[in-house]
């Protein structure tokens, strides 16, 4: 009793409502803050989440846009796009992706690049983009997956147009060919432009003029249900299409270079010398685009790729070989300008050649030589002690100053990807490449382009137009410049001579060699009614020693000598200029020279029938 005496009941029940009034504050104010964000979410945010709750019905699917069309000179489509079907894949709308591609593996045919390359593509995709992975499904695919559709959520058959080229391998490396986008490919494009479905021009035009042909792509946003079927369309932004492209190739004039061809590993280049535009541009082998568009499997690839005929190389821009004699012209001219011949002097040919106290002996194709040639006569019946001689009095500084002027030795420039530049040697480049000092004996062999001399076909083609526009060089170009933009300027700068009239004397040397009773290429010559400018060329593969004969019946067909053969006609005004190589075709005059007369006549059988020559042009 005396405990309850001394509590203070009125402190205590003080000390009670103080808290509880604490209490009922923090409630209050806890209250307040959860009504204010109720309030906050409810208005000032109604937008933002019925975005969110929209977004989660709503997916985004890019719109591929359609490729531009090739079209040759003509207006014939050489690329165009035709309707398919495609398998794609939404990775978010699905669970077990292992279990998902094994069950379609099951249904249809997956390759393991199939799968290779859509994995490939989902690591960098955002999981609501629809990813390919099946490029071409057949009627029976498409009928499969239809039946089968409710067992595989996130999984669609897409109508697509799929690349196509009509004319199969003719003109295929010109043309080139579109595949799958890879990895690489796309860290150096532009992302927005390259989605899941994307495919890219690999080679050829279709690389060259990737940007012109692509197209920009469009967006839709599909309502779909909550298994993920589309519904609607709410809305779209359509895609660009790509812009149709226009060549200066003819696809009659490249078959017939194909054609003339044959069996043979080689190249035909022809251009037109007053332009620079490409007619026929063929490289044999080739290959079926379309095959390859399609989608080959990893083995019929690796295949391909692995032919010892290297089908999938563009002999005609990446090819270096030998020009041999096809020099001739051009260092006979560069001689007789740099006052090292006189065009009129004669230089007397036994066979053989030899340098001043040098035991080697230089030969001649021809045995027992060809007596006194001048220059016309050396270019005729192409002697090469007659360059060998010239080579040695110009000395190899000076040959590969003037042959660089004509574009041996450097890229042409030509508007598709993957040309390589050829080799003019000098004392300054063996030093650079080989770490070794010039000798004289390898100047001589470069007067009559052998050696060290290297020059791809399409080099070859450009310095003959060179040649038949008397010192005025064209860039090759395959794009007509009416289709968007100018050609640039050429790589070479014009060849002006002091004395101009020595072009005519140059020019009438290659009509020697094709219309002259002695000129190498006069079988091609005859019942010809207009005149071809011509130079034959046989390069050798191997080394023979001097006490050693050429016998091409004992030695396997990969070390016969190439072919070669450059030509352009009229010769008075010239309208197609041709370079010819034949790997391992032996002799150019029998091989090459005949291949470069179909194409030409070809070529001149067109432009008669269109009214295109002047009166009297033969």
């Amino acid at each position: 009793m005396g405990l309850d005496l001394l509590r203070d009941k009125t402190g205590e029940r003080r000390v009670v409502r103080g808290r509880l009034l604490v209490a009922g504050v923090i409630a209050t104010v806890l209250f307040g803050l959860l009504a204010g964000r109720i309030a906050y979410l409810q208005i000032a945010q109604y937008d933002h989440f019925a975005a969110q709750s929209q977004d989660n019905r709503v997916r985004l699917a890019p719109v591929t846009p359609t490729r531009g069309l090739i079209l040759d000179r003509d207006g014939r489509i050489l690329a165009e796009n035709r309707p398919a079907f495609r398998l794609t894949v939404i990775p978010e709308q699905v669970t077990d992706m292992d279990a998902l591609l094994e069950e379609l593996g099951g249904l249809i045919d997956l390759s393991p690049e199939d799968i290779n390359a859509f994995e490939e593509t989902r690591r960098r995709a955002r999981g609501f983009q629809e990813i390919p992975l099946k490029l071409q499904l057949t009627d029976a695919d498409v009928a499969r997956l239809a039946v089968n559709r409710h067992r595989f959520p996130g999984v669609e058959v897409r109508p697509h147009l799929t690349r196509h080229y009509p004319y199969g391998e003719i003109g295929s490396h010109a043309v080139g060919y579109v595949g799958r986008i890879s990895e690489s490919e796309l860290r150096d494009r532009d992302r927005r432009h390259y989605r899941g479905t994307s495919m890219i021009g690999k080679t050829g035009v279709e690389r060259a003029y990737e940007d012109r042909l692509r197209g920009e792509m469009g967006l839709e946003r599909i309502e779909t249900n909550a298994l993920g079927r589309p519904l609607s369309i709410i809305d779209r932004e359509p895609p660009v299409p790509g812009d149709d492209i226009r060549l200066t190739l003819d696809i009659a004039l490249q078959r017939v270079a194909e054609e003339a061809l044959g069996d043979h590993r080689g190249a035909i280049v022809a251009m037109d010398p007053r332009t620079g535009g490409i007619l026929a541009l063929a490289s044999k082998p080739g290959f079926d685009p379309n095959a390859i568009s399609r989608g080959l499997d990893r083995e019929a690839f690796r295949s391909l790729r692995g032919h010892p005929d290297q089908p999938l190389f563009n002999r005609a821009l990446r090819g270096r070989y030998p020009p041999g004699s096809v020099v001739k012209p051009f260092l006979g001219l560069a001689g007789v300008a740099s006052g090292h011949m006189d065009p009129d002097e004669t230089v007397f040919c036994n066979g053989r050649y030899h340098l001043p106290n040098v035991s080697r002996t230089w030969r001649d194709w021809k045995p027992e030589g060809h007596g006194h040639v001048d220059l016309i006569q050396s270019v005729a019946q192409s002697c090469d002690i007659y360059y060998y001689d010239l080579a040695y009095q110009m000395g190899i500084d000076a040959v590969h100053d003037w042959m660089t002027r004509f574009g041996f030795g450097l890229e042409t420039g030509i508007d598709l990807p993957g040309e390589r530049k050829g080799v003019m040697p000098s004392r300054e480049w063996k030093r650079d490449n080989l770490g070794e000092p010039w000798y004289q004996g390898e100047t001589v062999n470069t007067g009559i382009g052998q050696g060290f001399t290297l020059a791809t076909p399409i080099q070859l083609a450009a310095s003959t137009a060179m040649f038949a526009n008397r010192g005025a060089p064209v860039r090759p170009h395959l794009l007509e410049t009416d289709e968007g933009g100018g050609v640039a300027p050429p790589l070479v700068a014009p060849l002006t001579l002091d004395d101009e009239a020595l072009w005519q004397t140059a020019i009438d040397a290659m009509v020697e060699v094709v219309h002259g009773p002695r000129g190498t290429a006069r079988a091609i010559g005859e019942d010809l009614d207009y005149r071809i400018a011509g130079k034959t060329g046989t390069a050798q593969v191997i080394g023979i020693a001097q006490d050693e004969e050429y016998e091409e019946d004992a030695i396997d067909e990969r070390f016969h000598d190439h072919a070669l053969f450059t030509a352009f006609a009229p010769a008075t005004s010239p309208r197609i200029a041709v370079a010819v190589v034949v790997e391992n075709g032996g002799s150019g005059s029998a091989t090459a020279a005949p291949m470069a007369r179909r194409v030409i006549d070809a070529w001149m059988e067109r432009l008669e029938a269109q009214g295109e020559l002047a009166r009297g042009w033969r």
